[in-house]
């Protein structure tokens, strides 16, 4: 499996990015996987950040963003996206896209699958 995340860039504080990430791989099936957001600021661990079921139907953020972020898929695309808004300096991170079967394995921060992150800069 295969996660090709893309979107990040320079942005300034109250401003919105969309990120996206793009799956591919024989083994990778959409309807069969949760997706999921994680980022990793300057000096910090990697936190989980947003996740969505296979279907759609259940999706879970942290707290700090919720409100701000929304996830969502296009299981057609085999692609998840992550529409942030009101973006604050706090937000500046790598965020990288993730994979699995069971959503909670997502949640916990152990998902089967990693794709590589892209930058995200918010300026104040």
């Amino acid at each position: 499996v295969q996660l090709q995340a893309s979107g990040g860039g320079l942005v300034q504080a109250g401003g919105s990015l969309r990120l996206s990430c793009a799956a591919s791989g024989r083994s990778f099936s959409s309807y069969a996987s949760a997706m999921g957001w994680f980022r990793q600021a300057p000096g910090k661990e990697r936190e989980f950040v947003a996740a969505i079921s296979w279907n759609g139907g259940i999706t879970q953020y942290v707290d700090s963003v919720k409100g701000r972020f929304t996830i969502s898929r296009d299981n057609a695309k085999n692609t998840v996206y992550l529409q942030m808004n009101s973006l604050k300096p706090e937000d500046t991170a790598v965020y990288y896209c993730a994979a699995d079967p069971i959503l909670n394995r997502i949640r916990v921060g152990a998902p089967a699958h990693w794709g590589q992150g892209t930058l995200v800069t918010v300026s104040s």
